[in-house]
């Protein structure tokens, strides 16, 4: 179903309270998986007389925890909510349903959600019900923020994000290996907030092995699940990443990888998956059985061109650290991705820059095909 109504009929106060969506969505940042982020708010005659957000997924929606506390001011009230209210029975019953039992007069929608099983119904359910209903207000914020469950809709993969530092002359580390820090305390505490909104943070063997990271959002929010990429499994017995009590830690695997390492890293409590044909594809798989919406590749450069050839990466950031280190044989953050002339370089999209601290974070897209898989 196409929106049918033009940008120039949304005021600024629907502007105003559709980021007032945004913001409650936000704090479930990293928890609702494999459910998307929305907040709601419900008004009489622009004063919020409830809101709620979408706190994890089995408990109730957004429009939900709005209508309760609004109560019977709900009635002949305006509701914003930057997602389609669903049309289908789930784990919860339908919100469009319950908007219309509440007696709400109008709805203000910042995107059409992209499940096949919505996909319009919901708002169309409205009409029906002889409701007022606005579609696309902020809806570029809406989709920038659901990037994730949009694309595990339309792609039936997680949403693949590359982060990494590096000095001004391209280098993420030493010539001996030495990578700490490239970056600021600003840039880092960024990178934990970045870490929390994400489902899944993955690094290959080399990682582990030279910085020994810890992985985490540093009480910066949710944790992600930490994972390892590991064809032999020549990994240290001892690393901070092995401490599951708190946030656990997956590492994959082939099945003809060292059963001595297996064993070590399962008595720590990590979980230990081995895959035949192992690869950043066949992991953006399990993830997405595992009902992931986005995956951090904070990876080295080996891994991270595999990834981007797979199509396993939608999103960049690269933080550029006002440092120059040399080197002919530093690492790079970015290996062999095969490109050999200048006209075959992958150009980013929606490009953005910005000051974190002392350093510049670059962020683009990559292009449309550049995210289809190469390999199955």
């Amino acid at each position: 179903m196409m929106a049918d109504t033009m940008a120039d009929a949304f005021s600024a106060f629907d502007c105003a309270m559709m980021q007032r969506c945004l913001e409650l969505a936000r704090r479930a940042l990293g928890r609702t998986a494999p459910n998307p982020l929305v907040g709601a708010v419900i008004v009489q005659q622009e004063e919020i007389v409830g809101e709620g957000f979408h706190p994890q997924a089995g408990q109730p929606h957004a429009e939900v925890f709005a209508l309760r506390a609004a109560g019977d001011r709900a009635k002949n009230a305006t509701i914003y909510v930057n997602l389609e209210p669903c049309s289908h029975y789930g784990r919860t019953p339908p919100c469009a349903d319950a908007l219309i039992q509440a007696g709400i007069r109008r709805v203000v929608v910042g995107m059409v959600d992209p499940n096949p099983q919505v996909a319009g119904t919901g708002i169309d359910r409205l009409r029906a019900a002889g409701m007022e209903v606005l579609v696309g207000v902020e809806e570029e914020a809406c989709q920038e923020l659901n990037a994730g469950f949009i694309h595990r809709m339309v792609y039936q993969r997680p949403f693949g994000i590359l982060k990494y530092a590096m000095t001004l002359d391209g280098k993420i580390a030493t010539t001996t290996g030495h990578s700490a820090w490239v970056t600021g305390p600003d840039a880092r505490a960024w990178v934990h907030q970045l870490r929390s909104a994400c489902d899944v943070v993955i690094v290959g063997g080399n990682t582990v092995r030279r910085d020994n990271s810890l992985l985490t959002s540093h009480g910066h929010g949710a944790n992600p699940l930490r994972v390892v990429m590991s064809r032999s499994l020549d990994l240290p017995t001892q690393a901070q990443l092995w401490q599951t009590s708190e946030v656990p830690t997956l590492v994959l695997t082939t099945p003809e990888a060292s059963p001595q390492t297996r064993t070590l890293l399962e008595k720590q409590g990590v979980e230990v998956l081995a895959i035949p044909q192992l690869s950043p594809a066949t992991a953006m798989q399990v993830f997405y059985e595992r009902n992931c919406l986005s995956v951090l590749w904070e990876c080295g450069g080996r891994l991270a061109a595999e990834a981007i050839a797979a199509g396993a990466v939608q999103k960049i950031f690269a933080f550029i650290a006002p440092k120059i280190i040399g080197g002919e044989n530093a690492p790079s953050p970015v290996g062999d991705l095969g490109l050999t002339e200048m006209t075959q370089a992958i150009a980013l999209e929606k490009m953005r820059c910005q000051m974190i601290g002392s350093d510049y974070l670059l962020e683009g897209n990559l292009p449309k095909v550049a995210m289809e898989p190469l390999e199955k």
